[in-house]
């Protein structure tokens, strides 16, 4: 069987487009060190996120120099606190977890995007820096209400923090 010169070079290169395809998805699945919620956290009880002291009260915390953590529930259809106030030029730690069902946690514009898992805790930090205000979206479908599901992480300067806290920041 002969074959012309240009049919050898469309196979050539269709054979390296394939090669490079698979190559491209096996780095994008193994090579930027995505991972999935890890296993090395003790599981929580979704029932009782009431008896957790992490998330009997969603709420947002100084841990250090500009460093915070989140606590965040979600739930068909809303995230709690609603909105999450943080201070402008900070570190925040968001620990989130579902009440329910799973959810999606992205908030826009920024690196933060994972999955809210019922009886685990996903950890995301995000660095903010001057006032503005972020959406937070629901990005896994989560039932008749998920269209709306939304919420928003304002940042605001370290003084309107500071006399919405109470001045208790720590």
């Amino acid at each position: 069987m002969h074959i012309h010169a240009y049919e050898k070079i469309w196979l050539a290169l269709s054979i390296v487009l394939i090669l490079f395809l698979l190559g491209s998805v096996t780095y994008g699945a193994v090579g930027p060190g995505v991972a999935m919620v890890a296993d090395s956290e003790a599981q929580i009880d979704a029932n009782a996120l009431d008896e957790d002291d992490r998330f009997a009260e969603p709420r947002v915390e100084q841990v250090g120099e500009n460093e915070y953590e989140a606590y965040v529930v979600a739930y068909q259809f809303g995230f709690d606190p609603s909105p999450i106030v943080v201070p402008e030029d900070s570190t925040v730690t968001l620990q989130i977890t579902s009440r329910d069902v799973i959810h999606g946690f992205e908030v826009a514009g920024t690196n933060a995007n994972t999955m809210a898992v019922p009886g685990e805790v996903a950890e995301v930090t995000v660095e903010v820096g001057e006032p503005q205000e972020y959406g937070i979206v629901c990005n896994e479908y989560c039932g008749a209400g998920h269209h709306g599901m939304e919420g928003k992480l304002h940042v605001v300067t370290e003084e309107e923090f500071e006399s919405e806290d109470g001045g208790d920041s720590e």
